[in-house]
């Protein structure tokens, strides 16, 4: 039985090997940012439904998160290809070429796709420029030093420990927690103030 098993895994692993190459690899990439962004937001949702009574579930909502991810997956699949060819991770210095990896992710990639999933999000729910932008000027360093407790400690076990085919798809499965926590930013329902009387 367990011999059966393991050449069903093998058989999985040798069947998706092709989608680990080329346009066949950006397209997985890019399709797999989009549907762990929407079942990101799916998760969120599902748990707003049972604790807001009369809420509903929006699969729209979900689909324009799903969108937003498959609209980063083709930078972050030339991003990860782009800090390999300039610090590749062979070699005696692996671990410096991973910490300064870790170091130009999160001072460049990470404002960026924080823009981006707000700009982003905002253009495809109707909002003006400047709506988007007070969003994410609003909510911008909340979501940035969350980032920073986060992503620093995957990144480098990314950097350090997985095959650079399989960058992209690894930090999608951190991020379908990741994306529970932007939906519940982007989507949270303001406190109600204090009445003072």
């Amino acid at each position: 039985m367990a011999a059966r098993g393991w050449r069903r895994l093998l058989g999985l692993r040798a069947a998706g090997r092709p989608l680990l190459r080329g346009r066949a690899l950006l397209a997985a990439n890019t399709l797999g940012c989009g549907a762990l962004m929407a079942a990101g937001d799916g998760a969120r949702q599902a748990w707003e439904v049972r604790a807001r009574p009369g809420q509903t579930f929006d699969p729209r909502r979900s689909g324009r998160m799903g969108a937003v991810g498959c609209s980063m997956g083709p930078f972050l699949h030339g991003w990860y290809a782009w800090l390999e060819r300039l610090l590749p991770a062979a070699g005696p210095r692996r671990l410096p070429r991973a910490l300064a990896k870790v170091l130009l992710d999160q001072l460049l990639a990470s404002p960026l796709l924080a823009a981006w999933y707000f700009l982003g999000l905002g253009c495809l729910e109707g909002q003006t420029m400047q709506e988007s932008c007070q969003e994410l000027g609003d909510k911008f360093w909340e979501l940035y030093k969350a980032d920073w407790c986060v992503w620093p400690p995957a990144q480098l076990l990314n950097f350090l420990f997985v095959p650079p085919p399989l960058r992209v798809t690894y930090v999608s499965g951190v991020t379908l927690c990741w994306d529970t926590y932007l939906s519940y930013l982007k989507y949270r329902v303001p406190a109600a103030p204090v009445q003072q009387g």
